[in-house]
């Protein structure tokens, strides 16, 4: 088959021939004849009904309820209830005359096989929004969170599709907790395709990353777009050489974070490195793809509505649309993501917005009408993984789909895009440096599983007034290390006193046992107190210890510092709401439109 999913000569095999719907689980699955490739899965029971495998005209290929072979007639390879095919061996393999032959036997067995129709209820069809995107890649890989569906059992096939890099760390597909997946977007000329481009000559570069975070109840996602542009660190990096061995690569400071690959050899091993050293968050898997890859999966979904707040006419990325909406494809759709020099500020920011738009309307597509038919199941599929690089742990078929069927419970509203708050850098005008003040609270919120999705509709909760908070001059607490850093607990008397004007707080010295986690103990009438010393230190509620009796005046209250303490200042607990001034779109929001 080729990428479009035609067969090649002499096969006059379409793929829309070899996919039905399985009743049991209301997903598309690979039927092929005796000679095929692939297997249907073990959940299907019964012999396949008339038909050639092609849906009815009209359709749109969810009527088709046959059911396929069973386990045993599969392992002996032809269809249930047929004899076995002239030519072919006694039990059951390849005829004789090559694969040429063995296609022709299969299309003669499964006609043969072929019996009256299951009297079996179809189950009713999946809505849009649990239909699957098995197969994705590069800037677009994080849309495996586009939910469960159609399974494909072409893996042979598509396994020689996707290349992989070693990056020297093996991580399982699938986890239990949350899944972090770094996707790349590399402006590597080499490769069909990608000609014409830039600079013929690049390695490339990490011209765009995305770190999607996929909470551990698989109830939302949180995609970080992080600038090409932004000045940062490169750790030191060991690399896998084609013989066998491994080269470290010297890390670099102060440096673009695009040079985090391709550059000095590195591969995406190093750029994984950099964001969980920028973020702290560790990462699970990586998936990268070249121009191309845009080109050819806008191609497969047949376009993807775009928004022009104003027209556009970018000499440098060759984009022109007037002002509206519009359906992009192949050349056009890579040039809008390419696009920057006429929109926005004309920086790389303005970019990373049109890629937001882009590929929040493209999981929009894919969640509503991308999966019509088997064929265009297909398409993807073929486009997906022939642009794919991943890294070894999810480096086959097999292990994509199991990573996406993980994935698969998060619905597309809580779906967030933010991109990682930059400053101009005041050192040098054409590029950016990370803003602390607002990144910090961001990459907590990821660390701490925080999505950054907005509830819908009133809480229906009672509400609770909230409790006065003291002046700070009456704040009263002594301060003990539990299991903070050395020094902690003067530290934070240190700010209190400073900071806070908290002219009451003192330093008690090191706390009879370490604690795992920060802890406020308080009387009925210090709650006013403890408000306030709990905003100051952004303590949550678990940390919070009432006691039954008041206290006597000028009785403290008493703070142990946890190990999750980290320094005075930083809040205990990680921000339930995105940072005031930080960029962020949900992915079903359809009224964004390029500025």
């Amino acid at each position: 088959m080729d990428a479009q999913g035609r067969g090649r000569a002499g096969d006059n095999v379409d793929p829309a021939d070899q996919w039905v719907l399985n009743p049991e689980t209301g997903n598309y699955e690979l039927r092929l004849g005796p000679a095929g490739g692939a297997a249907a899965p073990p959940s299907a029971r019964k012999a396949p009904g008339p038909g050639d495998g092609r849906p009815p005209a009209g359709t749109g290929g969810d009527t088709d309820t046959r059911e396929l072979p069973t386990q045993r007639d599969r392992r002996s390879g032809r269809a249930a209830g047929a004899a076995p095919a002239a030519g072919s061996g006694a039990d059951g393999g390849r005829p004789a005359g090559g694969r040429a032959a063995a296609r022709k036997a299969g299309r003669t067995a499964s006609a043969a096989a072929e019996g009256p129709a299951s009297r079996r209820k179809p189950k009713p069809k999946k809505s849009g929004k649990k239909k699957a995107l098995y197969w994705t890649s590069g800037v677009l890989g994080f849309v495996l969170v586009a939910g469960g569906g159609g399974a494909f059992y072409l893996y042979q096939q598509l396994d020689g599709n996707i290349s992989k890099v070693d990056v020297g760390i093996q991580n399982d597909a699938v986890t239990d907790g949350p899944v972090n997946i770094l996707i790349l977007g590399t402006d590597a000329r080499s490769g069909k395709g990608n000609q014409g481009y830039g600079d013929s000559g690049s390695v490339g570069h990490a011209d765009t990353t995305i770190l999607m975070h996929v909470s551990k109840d698989r109830t939302n996602a949180t995609a970080l777009s992080i600038p090409r542009d932004m000045v940062t660190d490169i750790p030191n990096c060991p690399t896998k050489q084609k013989d066998g061995s491994t080269k470290d690569i010297p890390g670099q400071q102060g440096v673009l974070f695009n040079t985090s690959l391709g550059q000095e050899g590195r591969d995406p091993g190093c750029t994984w490195r950099t964001v969980e050293k920028l973020t702290g968050v560790k990462i699970n898997h990586f998936m990268m793809a070249d121009f191309n890859a845009v080109k050819e999966l806008s191609e497969a979904v047949d376009g993807v509505e775009v928004c022009a707040g104003k027209d556009i006419n970018d000499p440098k990325s060759h984009l022109k649309l007037s002002a509206g909406r519009h359906i992009v494809k192949g050349e056009q759709a890579l040039a809008f993501v390419r696009t920057r020099h006429t929109v926005g500020f004309g920086s790389d920011l303005s970019r990373i917005e049109l890629q937001q738009q882009f590929l929040s309307s493209m999981i929009r597509k894919m969640k509503s009408d991308a999966f019509s038919s088997p064929a265009k199941l297909y398409d993807i599929s073929q486009a997906a993984t022939k642009a794919l690089t991943v890294d070894t742990g999810i480096g086959s078929a097999k292990k994509l789909v199991d990573l996406a069927d993980d994935l698969k419970k998060v619905d597309i509203d809580k779906i967030t895009f933010a991109t990682v708050p930059v400053l101009d850098n005041p050192a040098n005008k054409n590029n950016v440096i990370l803003d602390k003040a607002k990144a910090d609270p961001l990459f907590r919120m990821v660390q701490a599983d925080h999505t950054l999705a907005k509830p819908k509709g009133k809480s229906k909760g009672k509400k609770t007034a909230p409790v006065k908070k003291a002046p700070p001059e009456l704040v009263r607490v002594d301060v003990t290390n539990g299991g903070g850093p050395f020094g902690a607990a003067q530290e934070t008397v240190d700010w209190l006193q400073n900071t806070k004007a908290a002219k009451l707080s003192t330093n008690a010295g090191n706390a009879p046992a370490k604690l795992a986690a920060t802890r406020l103990e308080f009387a009925p009438n210090q709650a006013d107190q403890a408000a306030t010393l709990a905003d100051w230190m952004g303590l949550p509620k678990s940390a919070l210890k009432k006691a039954s009796a008041d206290a006597g005046d000028r009785v403290p209250m008493k703070l142990t510092l946890g190990k999750d303490f980290k320094e005075a200042g930083t809040p205990i607990e990680a921000p339930t709401e995105t940072p005031d001034g930080v960029q962020h779109v949900n992915a079903d929001d359809k009224n964004i439109c390029a500025k």
